[in-house]
């Protein structure tokens, strides 16, 4: 195979019916953005929004704002619009805290719905805060729910009648590998499971459609692929057929039937809304959801054919222009089975990434040995991926992670 030219490359950005799009985002000078998997770029419709919240609303307006403008309604509005992109209801998503505390309220709605059934399943190498607070709900509850964590390929084999959730991340941090969600949903629902589905690397990227899998329930963040900014509002999805009967912990004032009234004990509010908690983030959300609709004009279908279309083109440029360099792949190359992102392992692959970063070309690394690189198709050019293996074979052969002092490695890596 040769590997293709940039010339081919700028061909496919020259017939590319998103690249409009990349006008919309504040795109730096000089950097290609390969870490869009862990912090999406700034669309300029959200920092305008921002403005407006501040400076029109909040500063003008102060609390009579909540009711002049929806505020109060953010959680439900800014749900909604995450709904299409994940194949839900309006009324089953709202956007809330964060993701690792909506997993806290979901895992214990759960749990409780499925009473005598003492075992959360997992992977080992599921996103590690998701395993965090489930071990921490875990000990709360004194050991009647324990978490059992299986290899991949054995999560079917491990559902059995002890099992009262399935919790698993959709996209797999490191590697990009992806999960089949229809499958394992229906495995875990033949089982008598519930199934609960971190979305966080893959909606806004990927293709998704809750419903159609009968999934149970999900969570995810606003920050990678929603591009709604550092530490954005995460969200929730819970399913219509489970709203009536969920229990969740924290039952704060948001999520009472009648959060205005002030009355001295707690009264879930109907359906969705009861998985609220507490004061919604006015800016954050406004900001999330002007990403959204940037998100939503350009459509999931449009999104993810890019989305593989550059991942491949990464794949097939690194392997024809990158042998013997020292790195070992380990996404999948099946579209079905991979994210949108890709990663390799290297040996001094920390070094390896900070002297590709001081080139202008930014990824990422997680311990112990894997470079990351993300795909975000809204905002990246198929000639910035040429332009950022060039630069990566550049680091490798002529071992510019040598002149890298790994031991200097910040506390965000």
């Amino acid at each position: 195979m040769t590997a293709p030219s940039r010339e081919a490359a700028a061909a496919l950005d020259a017939a590319d019916p998103l690249a409009g799009f990349r006008a919309r985002f504040e795109v730096p000078d000089g950097v290609i953005y390969l870490d869009g998997n862990s912090l999406g770029m700034l669309p300029t419709a959200a920092a305008a929004r921002a403005h407006q919240v501040i400076h029109e609303e909040w500063g003008r307006d102060l609390i009579r704002a909540w009711n002049a403008h929806g505020w109060i309604d953010l959680p439900a509005a800014v749900g909604a619009k995450i709904a299409t992109l994940i194949g839900a209801a309006p009324d089953e998503v709202v956007a809330a805290d964060s993701t690792s505390v909506n997993l806290f309220k979901l895992l214990a709605a759960a749990v409780r719905l499925r009473p005598g059934r003492p075992t959360i399943l997992s992977e080992a190498d599921n996103f590690p805060t998701d395993s965090y607070v489930a071990e921490g709900l875990c000990d709360l509850l004194d050991g009647r729910v324990a978490l059992r964590l299986v290899a991949a390929d054995e999560l079917e084999d491990a559902l059995d009648d002890q099992v009262a959730l399935l919790s698993l991340t959709h996209v797999d941090y490191r590697s990009g590998r992806m999960h089949d969600m229809a499958a394992l949903t229906a495995a875990a629902h033949a089982a008598g499971a519930l199934v609960l589905w971190d979305l966080s690397h893959s909606a806004g990227a990927v293709a998704l459609d809750l419903a159609a899998c009968e999934a149970d329930f999900a969570v995810g963040c606003g920050y990678k692929y929603l591009n709604g900014g550092p530490g954005a509002p995460a969200y929730l999805y819970v399913a219509r057929r489970l709203q009536d009967g969920l229990r969740q912990p924290l039952t704060g004032w948001m999520g009472h039937a009648a959060p205005f009234d002030f009355a001295a004990r707690y009264r879930p509010a109907e359906g969705i809304a009861r998985a609220l908690c507490g004061t919604p983030p006015v800016v954050a959300l406004a900001m999330l959801e002007a990403s959204l609709e940037v998100i939503l004009e350009a459509g999931m279908a449009a999104i993810r054919a890019k989305s593989l279309a550059l991942s491949d083109l990464f794949m097939t440029l690194v392997e024809e222009t990158c042998g013997g360099l020292g790195l070992t792949p380990i996404s999948p190359t099946a579209h079905e089975r991979r994210g949108s992102q890709v990663a390799y392992r290297h040996a001094h692959g920390y070094a390896a990434m900070q002297a590709l970063i001081a080139r202008g070309v930014i990824g990422d690394f997680r311990r112990p040995d894997v470079m990351r690189f993300g795909f975000a198709p809204l905002y990246l050019r198929h000639t910035e991926v040429w332009d950022a293996v060039a630069a990566l074979r550049a680091v490798l052969a002529d071992e510019e992670w040598r002149h890298v002092d790994a031991a200097a490695a910040g506390p965000v890596i």
